[in-house]
């Protein structure tokens, strides 16, 4: 929901007993972790100055056994959708948009717009920083192209879209999309062709072309989802699309929420249902077998324990794909405060970021049917965000 400690030389430290382990292993998670803004009894965020910090890259290569192999000491932050961080698919390098920053004045602190959009080489071993680009203001949730020659990043603050190239570690602002309202989060189809981009503020998903030549055009397609959507995924065939519509401008609130529905196939594309789910979603991720989804639903569980709604852990959602048919069939219970989620390449397992339990809840999928395995993964700070290779 992320800026340098500074511009001192990085150190690198070893977190697991893995010394000398490939980064080309396969596959790899990159998690931001945000030391800077806790939660207190009353729900209100209660805030550090940077530099506790770090994002971590984790092996997965056995899901109910990770192992972190390196951590980076590199800001980012809850506030936003948990999609600020990304992998390309061919897993050279890393992509950490580093949102805000948390400045001293007088005897307050406060929360600012930052600008920076952190590469990550990952071919490094181990994997290192490798620069930063400018940004717009706030930059957040993010997406690369299917080729990998190009990132959009949500400017949240500014607001737009921000269309970067990709060749090597070496990354560059090339062109700014306006979108006249706040944007969260920005996603490709499969085909690289389009892209599709949540109007928090508007409550609508904006539809984004991309040609041939890498040129990102707005036409003014808007849909309107549920309220405030923060994130959206597309399917891997391309045929659909979901939003998170959080319900609340800042988090849950007591009432249930939707997913959006959004048939790509359409000309032009359109919302065809809304599944009512728990009360905040925010973590939405597709598996990459298409059959099955999950909403990360916050369910109180940041809210203050004073609140009727209050609940000490969230949920997810359980959504089955059946061609552009969605419908909730589960409910599992997770963690504190539940924001990213990441299917395995091959679907076969889930994880999702419990942020006040620093720790990543471990479930198991087959099909439709998805268990939770009871194994959590510790990690050494509060999980705000989460992506997975490809591979």
């Amino acid at each position: 929901m992320a800026c340098l400690v500074g511009c001192k030389a990085l150190t690198l430290g070893f977190l697991g007993a893995i010394a000398g382990l490939s980064a080309q292993a396969d596959p790899l998670m990159i998690v931001g972790l945000d030391q800077k803004i806790a939660i207190d009894d009353d729900g209100k965020p209660v805030l550090s100055l940077p530099g506790k910090d770090s994002v971590v890259i984790v092996d997965l290569a056995n899901p109910e056994e990770p192992k972190i192999v390196i951590s980076l000491p590199l800001k980012n932050s809850l506030i936003g959708p948990p999609v600020n961080v990304a992998i390309v698919p061919n897993g050279a390098i890393a992509l950490v948009a580093d949102s805000v920053d948390i400045v001293k004045e007088g005897d307050t602190l406060k929360v600012v717009p930052d600008n920076k959009l952190h590469v990550i080489d990952m071919r490094a071993n181990p994997p290192k920083l490798a620069g930063t680009a400018s940004t717009g203001k706030q930059p957040s949730g993010l997406d690369i192209s299917p080729d990998g020659k190009m990132a959009l990043v949500a400017h949240r603050a500014d607001p737009s879209v921000g269309v970067f190239s990709i060749d090597g570690t070496d990354v560059k602002l090339v062109d700014t999309i306006a979108m006249g309202d706040i944007v969260t989060h920005v996603a490709f189809t499969p085909d690289g062709k389009r892209a599709l981009a949540t109007k928090f503020s508007a409550h609508k998903l904006s539809l984004l072309e991309v040609g041939e030549n890498g040129k990102v055009t707005y036409n003014k397609i808007d849909l309107a989802t549920g309220l405030w959507p923060i994130n959206v995924a597309v399917s891997p065939d391309g045929k659909i699309a979901l939003t998170a519509d959080l319900g609340a401008a800042t988090t849950s609130d007591g009432s249930v929420d939707t997913i959006s529905v959004v048939d790509l196939d359409a000309k032009p594309p359109r919302i065809i249902d809304r599944v009512v789910v728990g009360d905040g979603p925010e973590g939405l991720a597709i598996s990459p077998k298409g059959d099955v989804a999950v909403a990360v639903i916050i369910r109180g569980s940041g809210a203050s324990k004073q609140a009727s709604f209050y609940n000490k852990n969230g949920t997810i959602n359980v959504l089955k794909i059946d061609g552009k048919r969605v419908t909730n069939i589960k409910e599992i219970e997770v963690g504190r405060l539940p924001e990213g989620a990441v299917f395995t390449p091959d679907g076969r397992y889930l994880l999702i970021g419990n942020y006040l339990d620093q720790d990543f809840s471990i479930l198991r999928v087959h099909g439709t049917d998805i268990v939770d395995t009871g194994k959590r993964f510790k990690v050494p700070g509060q999980p705000a965000s989460a992506r997975i290779s490809a591979r």
